[in-house]
């Protein structure tokens, strides 16, 4: 029996069309699907009574149940969902004054093991579906609405135009280009008018630098690009994102150039997870500002690292974070300081971890080794 949300609007039209119905059926059904989260076929009262009739038989409407939900004090809202075979996944709503974003995490664990990603500790289980992924999706969208009381329109959009979810960003648990036949199509429903009619500015698209896919993702579905640096050399980044061993950051850079040719905003974001006594030195920040200047227009974003335990590492102290911004504002390049969100219900970024089992043996391949600390600075 096939997930509904596993197809995008030409998927589920090329699937009707092997029932011998006619394309506007598919974006009918599109609609009632992710537009106004009905599940229920027999609730789709335009469809043709004939067609509501046989899709139970062959088809369904599921996201991955949810297994718990915590939300924090300052309103970030956190979801465990049941994958199977003892996997899990989360995802993070964070409400803002003028938006709702929402974390999508798209495998159950992660492959590429940087050092103070609580998720990469947890080795890697599987790739998602675009029914899980989407499915996050689904669910937050409809659940908030329910939730929030928001009335919604003959669309299925609320009535003055905005949505519980207006920000989508795929830094949860995952590496999204390594699992990117899955992650394509659930792009696709996202940004679709039938679908989410999220713009392409309002989907972001994380990674650690798969190079071969930025390109592809560059051609087949360019949204927002945020890229995890988090160092300025490849001696020290080969060690916190072991995947730069693969793709040095020449050719990352390189790949992020030639992004920007499609990309719906100017900039690539460059994520820079502050670890005291590692990478947050004022010659680091100058480092960082010689890399980036000149080569690739960015936005930096320097992200308070979250402890967890079996990390090693620690959080930098917020007047280093300070004076490291203050390099590379003085250099021209735009920079944010992250501020921590969700951290009592370990929601903040690089704290996903789930219910992962750690079938890589990542814990007791990593229990001696350590990544080295520079004394704190008093």
């Amino acid at each position: 029996m096939v997930n509904l949300l596993d197809f995008d609007r030409d998927a589920l039209i090329a699937h009707c069309e092997r029932l011998g119905e006619k394309p506007f059926r598919a974006v009918q059904l599109f609609r009632w699907i992710h537009q106004r989260g009905v599940c229920e076929f027999a609730q789709m009262t335009d469809l043709a009574r004939s067609l509501r009739e046989r899709l139970p038989q062959q088809a369904r409407v599921a996201a991955p149940p949810v297994a718990n939900e915590q939300a924090s004090d300052d309103g970030t809202i956190k979801w465990l969902f049941d994958v199977g075979a003892g996997n899990a996944i989360e995802s993070v709503f964070i409400p803002e004054a003028d938006r709702g974003t929402l974390c999508v995490s798209s495998q159950a664990g992660c492959a590429v093991g940087c050092r103070f990603c609580a998720t990469g500790h947890q080795g890697f289980a599987r790739n998602l579906t675009t029914a899980e992924i989407v499915g996050q999706l689904w669910f937050a969208e409809h659940h908030l609405r329910a939730r929030l009381g928001l009335g919604a329109d003959e669309h299925g959009h609320r009535a003055d135009g905005t949505r519980a979810v207006d920000n989508v960003v795929m830094m949860g648990m995952g590496e999204p280009l390594q699992n990117y036949a899955a992650l394509v199509p659930a792009l696709r429903v996202m940004l679709d008018d039938h679908g989410y009619g999220l713009s392409r500015r309002r989907v972001t698209v994380s990674t650690s630098g798969v190079v071969p896919m930025i390109d592809r993702l560059r051609v087949d579905c360019p949204v927002a690009l945020a890229v995890s640096l988090h160092a300025a050399d490849d001696a020290l980044r080969d060690r916190l994102v072991p995947l730069n061993r693969k793709y040095p950051l020449a050719e990352l850079l390189d790949a992020c150039a030639r992004y920007l040719e499609a990309a719906p905003r100017d900039f690539i974001t460059f994520e820079y997870c502050m670890l005291d006594g590692v990478n947050d030195s004022p010659q680091q920040a100058q480092a960082l500002v010689r890399l980036v200047r000149e080569r690739v227009a960015c936005k930096v974003n320097l992200i308070p690292f979250n402890p967890f335990v079996g990390s090693g590492l620690r959080r930098s102290p917020s007047e280093r974070v300070a004076a490291f911004a203050d390099v590379l504002r003085a250099a021209g390049i735009v920079t944010t300081v992250r501020r921590t969100r969700g951290d009592d219900i370990a929601a903040a970024c690089g704290q996903l971890a789930g219910e992962v089992q750690d079938r890589t043996r990542v814990a007791q391949r990593r229990a001696h080794v350590t990544m080295p600390l520079l004394p704190a600075r008093r």
